[in-house]
């Protein structure tokens, strides 16, 4: 054992030596990473290592405040800015989590083990302008926020060391009070729901005699055994799913709920008994309860959310029938489901209630059987029926050959009914009567819903007669206001449009334009226009604007700074080029800041890469991204790499097209090939890019698209692959937009393995995951089995598994870990000294004195 003093002469020594092999060699990352910090050593190359930070500048922009969510009350007459608690501390994530039925759930507070937290709130009226902080205590943790229906209050969830509290604040005088103790259970879905007017909120609150969890049996009771039947029960790799008898008895007692009406002073009423609640959503007239809850038999192959459900409604107010539930329906367990993205569950599904009727509930049921397999004139049928009168047959309101997928409700008149084939990528939109049965449905669009430059956009919503959201009516009561991204050749312009239902004419309101990407949010009165601006240089913030008047400058409403201000200075443009066989494609180029092609010659690039797949190639090359959006990066974005001086290609299009009935992942690597080809092409004539100096790297399915490029490439000379799958027999019943099982097409997922070509990955590969991904398919083991592959066969590897992490990173340790890893792995493979000088001018450039 070496002690300490001769331990640090002689790791300076070693430095010494390694930084003059590192001038020769041109090896940049001995000298950022190591030399710079001398004192700090290298994780070994096996075992435990400690916490690295992200290298400099980088660990200090990852220090950033973050920028505030708005959010804009139902009257249009507030908006809320929230303030994100920001990255998790490890701590938290190590705190103690209960993996049941797909489910993280944290014993101490009932709630789940991690969520997006606000601590700071602040209400602005829109009309005065007059903005006001919101008291809370000190490191508040709000989550479930639930508007009024009058617009008047907020409810949220105040989660402490001991569980989740109520809280209400008064938007008028921005004043909080709590309502209630740490007795919600928030366990499964918003504990939270509002009555109309004064009546208070409906809540799953925790029953007070429910005791302490059971205790895990020593020894156990026995084997545990799973036995099938023979139907078919092809399921994909779900996570966190239940794994013993006691499971499932840590699943009811921490489920376990009662149902309480509170109302604004705290006062608490007992509406329903301890049971599995899943959703209690009240009537908009607040007379009824819609009751949705899970049931056994539980499950130990898929999660929650497939499991047996009872559907009730309960009277809370309705003469002899108060206080009184009717059984609406019960669902058995969902185990057996066919597969595809077009497969539902049999029965009954997707109860709601109409928003602009007091209590008319709607529900969908496959006429099909839920199989998209199975021969079928129509799939799907929309009912209605008044929750006064469950003794009467229910209205088909709609029915279609293809799947529900959304309603906007509006009035009697008028509702948009929204459905979808994923088999043909198709959406259509239906205009209908609710309240005049004989009345025909209106077909008002039908298109490949991938085409984004036929999208007509989305429909404004208002505050209904109950408090709810319905289509959003001009003046003339027979037009509806849309907002879309405005997606075309010449990029993307978010616009508004007035729909005339009567003409199906569309009129164009307003439309951003260069240099800006401007996104409508809402009309908050009569001709005033609420905004999202941002453009490269100009954060995103919020402005009113007069429709009335094009001259008219858009108002601020708030005032968001430059959270990272030394990234100013990057040079950010969509690039566009064709692929071999004329499919045009796109990306965003990235070059650092001080960068002069001229000066500094052609660059180290990163590629970070998501391929997605397309039914036709028309709707392949779109442009789908904007050169107006402000770009900064947040948590372990690979845009941190401009920072150190190398030029990133974000998001290079790799469409992988099926058409003519061919299946796209059959011609996957062929197409993946032609994709990297053409932006690796396209930099390298520019003269941007160093070709013997390009990294690819990405994340899940992008993680895959990496090792798969590396195996069958050589374009590149390192690949950073993080969270992802590599042996699809590991996956053997669809991943991705794959619907065919292993057995259907084993050929195409041998050759979409990248496992299965290990051997021919000659360039170094680092692996990063979370030991705790819940994903599905992208267990931990993916990674790990690839870098056995890999370590067995000779070939160049480092993994890298971050504990109590997820499919995506939280903690700022983690985090800042990612960052140096993946600096050091550019720094080792494709740094130079053009890299080095362009940080160290960096640096430089913004110094904190």
């Amino acid at each position: 054992m070496v002690d300490g003093d001769r331990s640090s002469r002689y790791r300076s020594r070693w430095w010494s030596v390694l930084g003059c092999l590192a001038t020769v060699m041109g090896w940049g990352w001995v000298e950022s990473s190591v030399l710079a910090q001398p004192s700090v050593k290298l994780p070994s190359v096996t075992g435990a290592a400690r916490w690295q930070p992200a290298p400099p500048p980088i660990d200090q922009m990852l220090k950033a405040p973050a920028t505030p969510i708005v959010m804009v009350s139902p009257n249009r007459r507030y908006t809320i800015e929230l303030l994100p608690v920001g990255m998790a501390a490890l701590v938290d994530l190590a705190a103690p989590a209960l993996p049941l039925a797909g489910l993280r759930i944290n014993p101490q507070t009932n709630g789940p083990s991690l969520g997006t937290y606000y601590r700071g709130i602040t209400i602005t009226e829109l009309s005065t302008r007059q903005r006001q902080a919101v008291s809370l205590p000190a490191n508040s943790r709000l989550s479930n926020l639930r508007w009024s229906r009058d617009g008047r209050s907020l409810a949220l969830t105040q989660t402490t060391d001991r569980g989740l509290e109520l809280w209400v604040i008064d938007l008028e005088t921005a004043s909080p009070r709590m309502l209630t103790g740490p007795i919600l259970n928030g366990a499964y879905g918003p504990p939270c729901d509002w009555l109309p007017g004064t009546e208070g909120l409906v809540c799953k609150v925790i029953p007070t005699d429910r005791g302490a969890p059971p205790p895990m049996p020593v020894p156990p009771e026995g084997p545990i055994i799973e036995d099938h039947d023979g139907q078919r029960s092809p399921n994909r790799t779900y996570t966190n799913l239940l794994n013993s008898p006691h499971d499932e008895a840590l699943l009811r007692h921490y489920l376990s709920a009662t149902i309480e009406q509170i109302d604004l002073q705290g006062r608490r009423s007992l509406l329903l008994p301890p049971d599995l609640y899943d959703h209690v959503t009240p009537s908009p007239n607040g007379q009824h309860l819609l009751v949705e809850t899970v049931e056994t038999p539980f499950s130990y192959k898929v999660p929650i959310d497939r499991f047996p459900r009872r559907i009730a409604l309960h009277h809370l107010n309705q003469g002899r029938n108060q206080g009184q539930s009717q059984i609406l329906t019960r669902l058995p367990l969902a185990d057996n489901l066919p597969l595809g993205f077009d497969a539902v569950r049999p029965g009954k599904r997707l109860f709601g209630w109409r928003t602009d009727r007091p209590a008319t509930l709607y529900w969908v049921e496959a006429l099909d059987g839920g199989n998209p397999g199975q021969a079928a004139t129509d799939r799907d049928a929309l009912y209605v029926q008044e929750a006064t009168a469950l003794d009467q047959p229910p209205q088909r309101l709609w029915q279609s050959s293809f799947r529900f997928r959304y309603a906007w409700w509006g009035n009697g008149n008028l509702a948009l009914i929204e459905e979808f084939w994923f088999d043909e990528r198709r959406v259509r939109l239906w205009q209908v009567a609710p309240d005049r049965p004989g009345a025909a449905p209106v077909l008002r669009g039908d298109r490949n819903y991938q085409d984004r430059y036929r999208d007509p956009g989305d429909p404004l919503m208002a505050q209904g007669p109950y408090g709810l959201e319905v289509l959003r009516l001009a003046t003339d009561q027979q037009s509806l206001y849309l907002v879309g991204q405005g997606a075309s050749p010449q990029g993307i312009h978010p616009f508004l449009d007035r729909w005339n239902l009567v003409t199906n004419q569309t009129e164009r309101l307003w439309q951003a334009t260069d240099p800006y990407y401007e996104y409508p949010i809402d009309l908050i009165s009569q001709g005033q226009l609420l905004t999202q601006r941002q453009s490269q240089r100009e954060a995103p913030n919020y402005f009113v604007r007069n429709l009335a008047s094009s001259e008219s400058p858009a108002q601020p409403l708030t005032q968001f700074a430059d959270p990272i201000p030394a990234l100013t200075d990057i040079q950010q443009e969509i690039v566009y080029y064709q692929r071999a066989d004329g499919v045009p494609l796109s990306a965003t180029l990235y070059l650092p800041p001080g960068y002069e092609r001229d000066r500094d010659g052609p660059l180290p690039m990163v590629f970070w890469v998501y391929p997605e797949e397309y039914a036709d190639r028309n709707t392949a090359g779109q442009v789908t991204t904007s050169a107006n959006f402000f770009s900064r990066p947040e948590a372990d974005s690979p845009l941190f790499l401009l920072a150190l001086g190398y030029g990133v290609l974000l998001d290079p299009s790799l469409p992988i097209v099926g058409e003519n009935g061919a299946e796209p992942n059959d011609t996957y690597i062929e197409q993946l090939i032609a994709g990297a080809e053409a932006a690796v092409n396209y930099v390298v004539d520019r003269g941007i890019a160093d070709p013997k100096r390009l990294l690819v790297g990405g994340h899940s399915y992008g993680a895959f698209t990496v090792a798969n490029l590396l195996a069958h490439t050589n374009l590149f000379r390192a690949g950073i692959a993080r969270s992802g799958a590599y042996n699809r027999t590991l996956t053997p019943f669809g991943f991705q937009g794959e619907q065919r099982t292993y057995w259907q097409a084993q050929e195409t997922y041998t050759r979409l393995s990248p496992f299965t070509f290990a051997d021919r990955i000659n360039e170094p590969l680092l692996l990063i995951h979370g030991q705790r991904d819940s994903n599905p398919g992208t267990y931990p083991i993916q990674s790990e089995r690839m870098y056995d592959a890999m370590r067995g066969l000779g070939g160049t590897a480092r993994l890298v598994l971050l504990p109590y992490e997820d499919h995506a990173y939280e903690s700022q340790e983690a985090i800042g870990h990612v960052l140096w890893e993946m600096a050091r792995w550019c720094d080792l493979y494709i740094g130079t000294s053009t890299v080095q000088r362009l940080r160290m001018d960096f640096q430089q450039a913004h110094a904190h004195p």
